[in-house]
């Protein structure tokens, strides 16, 4: 079963009677008012409403930040490289949690091909991990300065349903963060399992920037404009 939110998302719409929803997930430290401001620049009235709903991480204390409390995901236990594995523990639950506000779209009349999970960073990773594993077919999957985790078992993990779901992936060419190395060995590892990804790099660290926000305003109306033609 899936979990519930524990904190309210913020939430808001682009219009009356939405029929598409735009799922967010911030980055580690962050909550969900990190990515109001692009979910306003998004220009997105040709495909209708929609609803943009973000929600806060819970809190949990990050090893690599010596334990400190802060919104996470899911514990980063080292740097890469350092021998230390994922917290897998913490990315299950917390697919739990994606996937919860997934049905929660559903149950509130948006069809699941009209849900796009969209994630920066740790919400890049989570975007990643609930969105291919989730059951019913989703619109798409949006990943910015992140990376696949749990990578050697989306093969067998992920759901027959989404093999096809369209997906964006960006990242900065001097992410001090995440090196760049370890989104394009994600985006060929989701290549070689033959799901269509949309690549895009900029000459940024671990942000976002104006001309990434434009490419995904497009890839948004075409993937929400492909999807409406189908009913």
């Amino acid at each position: 079963m899936n979990e519930p939110m524990r904190d309210t998302p913020i939430e808001f719409e682009s219009g009356p009677n939405p029929t598409a929803s735009l799922i967010v997930l911030h980055g580690l430290g962050a909550d969900g008012q990190d990515f109001v401001p692009v979910c306003e620049a998004l220009q997105l009235a040709a495909i209708g409403a929609v609803r943009f709903v973000l929600p806060h991480a819970p809190v949990r204390p990050v090893t690599i930040n010596g334990g400190y409390a802060m919104r996470a995901w899911y514990d980063i236990l080292g740097t890469e490289g350092a021998g230390r594995g994922e917290d897998e523990a913490g990315l299950r639950a917390s697919i739990g949690i994606v996937q919860g506000l997934v049905d929660r779209e559903r149950a509130r009349g948006i069809a699941a091909e009209r849900i796009v999970l969209m994630g920066f960073s740790q919400g890049c990773a989570m975007t990643l991990c609930a969105g291919l594993r989730y059951p019913e077919r989703l619109g798409g999957l949006v990943g910015l300065s992140g990376y696949l985790p749990l990578a050697a078992k989306t093969a067998t993990e992920r759901a027959a349903a989404n093999a096809g779901v369209p997906i964006f992936m960006a990242h900065g060419e001097q992410d001090e963060m995440i090196p760049i190395a370890r989104a394009t060995a994600s985006r060929d590892v989701l290549q070689t399992l033959g799901h269509a990804t949309e690549w895009h790099s900029y000459p940024m660290g671990h942000s976002v920037c104006i001309e990434e926000i434009a490419d995904l305003n497009g890839w948004l109306l075409r993937v929400w404009a492909a999807e409406g033609s189908k009913a």
